[in-house]
């Protein structure tokens, strides 16, 4: 078996099983290693549109530095929401994170237990009542009533193995759980 073989077999669906493996096995040594902080700063802009960077995070008990710029998002509304199409608008940035955090769950869990995905892709919609952001009616709720998520998957395995994956990463992504269960967000006013 040749060096170029032998990196091959060591990853699936893109991810360095053994990297992986060693990861699982430090955070079993230091529990602490598994605590992470994210962070994203914004800055409005004009009318609806404003402005996200997300560079810095801690994680793996330590500042990461391997960022050497920031990713920068901007967040607009279509015009029959009163803004111009500067950009995306919050709640479908919400749903390009929850596609990708499901998609690398999956991807990832897939990984772990040894499934080799031939094909993915992932559609997400969801319905939102306005009467709720306007505040023109307490009763109706300004979020997302229901969001539906169809992930179409081509893998080396059973019907029945897909339908489990599907499942366990909608129980352990970590943007599906946030959404999925009553989360404390504290909003202030900086001092």
């Amino acid at each position: 078996m040749t060096m170029q073989t032998q990196v091959e077999a060591n990853v699936l669906n893109g991810l360095d099983v053994n990297k992986a493996m060693a990861t699982i096995a430090a955070i079993e040594a230091d529990p602490e290693i598994a605590q992470f902080r994210f962070r994203a700063r914004n800055r409005w802009i004009n009318g609806g549109e404003n402005r996200t960077t997300i560079r810095d995070f801690y994680g793996a008990k330590a500042e990461d530095t391997s960022r050497e710029s920031a990713w920068e998002f901007t967040n607009g509304e279509p015009p029959v929401l009163l803004g111009n199409n500067e950009g995306a608008n919050p709640v479908e940035f919400l749903l390009h994170a929850l596609a990708g955090c499901v998609t690398t769950t999956f991807v990832l869990h897939a990984m772990a237990r040894g499934i080799r995905i031939r094909e993915m892709s992932t559609e997400l919609e969801g319905d939102i009542d306005l009467h709720g952001l306007l505040g023109m009616n307490e009763e109706v709720s300004p979020g997302y009533r229901e969001i539906r998520v169809r992930i179409n998957v081509q893998a080396d395995c059973s019907d029945e193995a897909l339908d489990d994956l599907i499942a366990y990463a909608q129980a352990h992504s970590p943007v599906c759980n946030t959404i999925c269960r009553p989360v404390p967000v504290k909003v202030v006013r900086a001092a």
